[in-house]
């Protein structure tokens, strides 16, 4: 059945070339291109489908609306809201497009903090050369256990990854109830807290929801080994930053690669910058080739299901954000 699509402000020309193109490869839809939001409270009084970013006032004008196509895999606090919740259009997300890119770059911080490479690092930009013994400094990945929080597309690369080098990895998820490749024990979210001492590297996959805003905190961090390496991917705001910077100090764990901030960019003065054993990169885990032809190519599934009433790709919760 044909539909109204409204790609909603603001605008780039890679939306505006997704919409030329759908028009093309569907002319069922009508895609209407709003470049402000004037036009697009005018478009969406009778559209079905919108794509972006839908404030509550936009929401409010709307009379028909059955599919809102979120333009991120997760997007920013205040995407979702309580009405948005509530209404009964189904929301979707670009989720599973970053799985490779994400899972090679946890890997990079997994080897970098195995072989040494946090010491190192530092080392080269002092210009100096030292060796600690040779049976220091080292994490044998066969033998070595890897904890991951939230094992969906991403975690689930990651295991795999982790596992073809030979480590052990458990993992927890509030969804997924069996164990994907590469998985030793799958846990429920309520089990973290017993897991946290057996692991040797923590990685953190999940989104921003409002159970995991701040949940890895200080008395998470005094769980972990002394000597195991926290990793985070997901969101800034599921880890307090604070509290953090306060277990490497009093040396809690050995050390923290980071791609994603409470704030961002993370301050210029930020202790996080100059402590020893982190690894900081700028909440570019998932860059790689193709991302844009998997959005868009998620966009169009959505939109023939949409005419033909099958299941949409990467369903939301509303209510959960995810």
């Amino acid at each position: 059945m044909a539909f109204k699509l409204v790609m909603l402000p603001p605008q780039n020309d890679i939306y505006r070339g997704w919409a030329r193109r759908l028009a093309g490869e569907l002319p069922q839809v009508e895609v209407v291109v709003a470049e402000d939001t004037q036009a697009a409270a005018a478009a969406l009084v009778d559209a079905d489908g919108a794509f972006g970013p839908l404030p509550a006032d936009l929401l409010a004008v709307t009379t028909r609306l059955r599919w809102l196509q979120a333009n991120q895999a997760a997007p920013p606090a205040g995407f979702y809201y309580d009405a948005l919740a509530r209404h009964p259009l189904v929301a979707t997300n670009f989720r599973e497009i970053f799985n490779d890119h994400i899972g090679a770059h946890i890997m990079a911080f997994v080897l970098s903090f195995a072989r040494g490479f946090h010491y190192y690092i530092p080392q080269q930009t002092r210009r100096e050369w030292a060796k600690p013994p040779e049976d220091e400094g080292v994490v044998a990945l066969p033998g070595a256990t890897a904890l991951i929080v939230g094992l969906g597309g991403i975690g689930a690369e990651a295991a795999r990854l982790c596992a073809a080098f030979g480590m052990t990895v458990l993992g927890t998820d509030a969804r997924r109830s069996a164990a994907p490749e590469g998985v030793a024990e799958m846990h429920p979210p309520e089990a973290l807290d017993a897991l946290l001492p057996r692991a040797d590297f923590v990685i953190l996959t999940v989104p921003h929801t409002p159970a995991t805003e701040g949940f890895f905190n200080r008395a998470r961090f005094q769980r972990m080994r002394p000597g195991a390496f926290f990793i985070n991917i997901g969101r800034g705001k599921t880890t307090r930053l604070d509290d953090l910077v306060a277990a490497l100090h009093a040396g809690e764990i050995a050390g923290a690669g980071l791609d994603v901030f409470e704030e961002e960019p993370l301050p210029a003065g930020h202790p996080l910058w100059t402590l020893p054993g982190v690894l900081i990169t700028p909440h570019m885990a998932g860059y790689g080739p193709h991302l844009n032809e998997r959005r868009y190519a998620i966009l169009r599934d959505n939109c023939r299901a949409m005419l033909d009433g099958g299941a949409m790709r990467n369903v939301v919760d509303k209510a959960n954000w995810f």
